[in-house]
This record gives structure tokens, sequence and C-alpha cells, in this order.
């Protein structure tokens, strides 16, 4: 579930089927005056085009009772809920929701149709703040993928100090020291302090600095952990993979905020 602010109205958006579904009721408070969803239904205009849009994307559409609706739509004496043009025709368009989230919400094709009947200019609104959500959870869906990359490169990082940077019979916290020491190594190389050095800069932050940290931050370091790992299997010394480290980091950084990410391939 998602709301966007539409022109000064709060309009629900829900996922239905893995499809974008928005509340034509939360979009209804937008229209002065009395306005009402079978106002919209009844027009012989409407009923086309969800006609249409039924018989591209729903294989369940039933085509005889649209056709006896189609024959009826815009006589005076025409009346058509929601419900009706559900359980008529079968269709999958606009669907009706109980519970908190209750009400009538419509694919976001037939959301932007009736989004006109409201006002051109609401119209325009909805379609911008729309769009801006998508690119908003791209957004979102993009750093996730690079934190849950980071997290992957993380586990190849610490397999390769077990295997070759903890002696055998140490105790649990000589190897937790072990391990973020090696961790602070990258954390150095890329961000110029240490674990606890943040911890003690941000005390009122929950988790820990890479979880704030920005795309191109991450991108970088998932490649410093996998070039520290290469490094500790050939027994490189820790403070040469420091430098060597911090050294790559300037040099990739520069070229992420670049926007050149063939560079780094």
């Amino acid at each position: 579930m998602a709301k966007i602010i539409v022109n000064g109205t709060a309009v629900t958006i829900l996922k239905i089927n893995e499809k974008d579904y928005i509340s034509l009721t939360d979009m209804i408070k937008a229209k002065e005056g009395h306005f009402f969803l079978s106002s919209w239904l009844r027009n012989r205009n409407t009923v086309e085009f969800l006609g249409v849009w039924e018989s591209v994307f729903n294989p369940g559409f039933n085509y005889a009772e649209f056709d006896t609706i189609k024959k009826e739509a815009g006589l005076n004496s025409f009346r058509l809920s929601a419900k009706e043009w559900m359980e008529k025709t079968n269709a999958i368009g606009i669907v009706a929701k109980a519970g908190r989230y209750g009400g009538t919400y419509a694919h976001v094709d037939i959301a932007f149709d009736f989004a006109m009947w409201i006002s051109p200019k609401f119209k325009v609104y909805l379609i911008s703040e729309y769009l801006r959500l998508k690119a908003k959870e791209k957004e979102d869906s993009n750093w996730t993928a690079k934190r849950e990359l980071a997290k992957i490169n993380y586990h190849i990082h610490t397999s390769a100090i077990s295997r070759n940077l903890v002696p055998p019979q140490l105790t649990k916290s000589q190897i937790n020291f072990i391990y973020a020491s090696e961790a602070d190594i990258i954390n150095m190389a890329l961000f110029g302090i240490t674990a606890k050095e943040w911890r003690e800069q941000n005390p009122d932050l929950q988790g820990n600095m890479r979880d704030y940290a920005e795309i191109n931050q991450l991108i970088c370091l998932a490649n410093l952990e996998n070039i520290n790992s290469v490094l500790i299997e050939d027994g490189v010394p820790q403070n040469e993979r420091l430098e060597k480290l911090n050294q790559i980091a300037i040099h990739q950084m520069t070229v992420l905020s670049g926007g050149n990410m063939a560079l780094l391939v």
C-alpha cells in the first residue's frame, strides 16, 4: 500500500495481482459538488473504454453481458454501479475492497481516465505523482539490491579471513577481534573511520555506517570486499592492503560520481 498527495488530496494505491490499483473513492473527494462513481459509469464513452480494456487484459470477460450494458449506456434511465459492472461482466479492471483500505479501486489505466472526470488538472497531477512514486520505488529497489550484494560479498570476505587469517584454537573474542579488524580495513579505505568511531560520532543512529551508505558507496564497498578477499588469499600484509584499497576506493568513487560505470568493469 502506498499513498500519494494529488493536488492536496491523499490517494491510496494498492498492489492487486502485482498490478497497481488506485482508489477511485479517494479521488472522488477532490471533485467539487456532488459526484458519484455511478455518474462516470453510466456514460457511454466510459462503458466503451472499460469494455476495450477488459477485452485486452481479461480472458474471462463476459462479452454477452457487456453488449447488453453497452446498448443501454447513455439512456436517461441507464444506471450502473461498480458492483453491478464487476458482477455482470466479470471485470478485473475495477475492484471493491473491504477492510482498512476499503473502497473502489481501478487499474492505473482506468484510474487515469476517471481522473479526467475529476478535472484535467487533477489528471495531470495524478500522473505526475504516480510517476514520481514509481521512480522512488525503483530507486529504493536499486538501493536494496546493492545492499544485498554488499551482504553477499561480506560473506565471501569473511570466508577468506577464516581460511587465511584466523589461527586455530583462538577464543571467540579473539576471532571476533580479527573479523572486526578486517571489516575496519574496508571501513577505513572507503569511509575514513572505523565502525567504533562512527558509532561514537552517531550515538542516536541505529545500525551501522553501511546502513546509511549511498548506492555508489555500496557498489564500491562490494568491489573492495572482493578485492580484499583476493589480496588476503595472496598473503598481502594488512597495512599494504589498506593503502591499496584506499587508492582503489578513491578511484572508484571518482568514477561513480561521474556516472561512468563502464570504467569499473
